[in-house]
């Protein structure tokens, strides 16, 4: 009886070191997994896969040089004119660019930071004239973004892409009301009777509204004028064209504020005619991005409470 008693210990000791064995050998497994993927997705980070190849990759022969803008146009944010203006003039110095695109899918933003790329899309085109700039919407180009766009050679858009938005806005919120039901009583002290312009939690007034309106009119004015210089007769006589809406790609082809239909690759092969396209946008460090976002996220929940965007 002893016997049997030691022998099925025994027994289940030895099961147990082998579910213990089994369990570690999955669990082994499951982390090798875990550190394979992470190594690929950072393999993936650092080449920067993409459809066209960098610049550095490239066989130095002829190509269409590739420059991206996406996202909201600010300083610091995702579309960085900085940083696009960067990738811009690498693409023009290289003595095997045979055409710029600028690829865009943007809803606007800032508008001194559209004007600077409009204005270093024109001094690139004067110092580089015989290097042709075409710009290529994807999803969207809108206000700001149009603002920019209009300095390049020729526009093109997919048939759905969406254009224009010729306009500017300023918005913010008014919370008065909301103070007085809760009983809360607003107190602001300022040196110079405008400071607190605009200020969301004391009222509005009329001068106040007509100063922001000019103020406003001004800007689009100057939107407007560029929009005119850069398609000069192309644009169609409709009243609507800077009243701030948005088009098709294909009505904005009518309307003048695009040439033409095409992708990347179309315009390379068929305009440039340079089917090589070679990526020539500076591709910041993963980590360096990854401060700059929270930095932005940051700033945009601390910024002051004007929002003046083409947008």
């Amino acid at each position: 009886m002893q016997d049997n008693w030691e022998r099925q210990a025994l027994t289940e000791l030895l099961q147990a070191g082998i579910k213990e064995q089994r369990s570690a050998r999955r669990w082994s497994i499951f982390f090798k997994l875990i550190g394979f993927g992470y190594l690929f997705v950072l393999l993936a980070l650092v080449m920067g896969w993409a459809g066209e190849r960098s610049a550095e990759e490239a066989a130095r022969g002829p190509h269409t040089a590739l420059v991206n803008l996406e996202g909201v146009i600010q300083a610091g944010g995702e579309a960085d004119i900085g940083v696009v203006v960067q990738g811009l003039r690498d693409a023009f110095e290289d003595d095997n660019t045979r055409g710029v695109i600028l690829r865009v899918n943007s809803p606007g933003g800032s508008p001194v930071q559209a004007g600077q790329l409009h204005d270093e899309m024109l001094r690139l085109k004067r110092q580089y004239p015989r290097t042709p700039l075409y710009v290529v919407v994807e999803d969207i180009c809108a206000s700001g973004c149009y603002y920019s766009a209009v300095a390049a050679d020729k526009i093109y858009a997919d048939k759905a892409s969406i254009v224009g938005s010729i306009g500017v806005l300023m918005d913010s919120f008014g919370f008065t009301g909301a103070m007085e039901k809760l009983g809360v009583e607003r107190r602001l002290l300022t040196a110079g009777e405008n400071k607190g312009f605009l200020d969301p939690f004391s009222p509005l007034t009329e001068v106040q509204r007509a100063k922001a309106q000019q103020m406003l009119g001004e800007i689009h004015a100057q939107f407007i004028q560029v929009v005119k210089n850069g398609r000069g007769k192309r644009l169609a006589n409709d009243p609507d064209l800077f009243s701030g809406l948005v088009w098709s790609g294909e009505r904005s082809v009518q309307l003048g504020l695009v040439d033409g239909l095409g992708s990347v690759g179309s315009i390379a092969r068929e305009v440039v005619k340079a089917e090589d396209v070679v990526d020539f946008t500076p591709q910041p460090d993963y980590l360096d991005r990854l401060a700059k976002r929270v930095g932005v996220a940051a700033a945009a929940h601390l910024g002051a409470r004007l929002d003046l965007n083409l947008r």
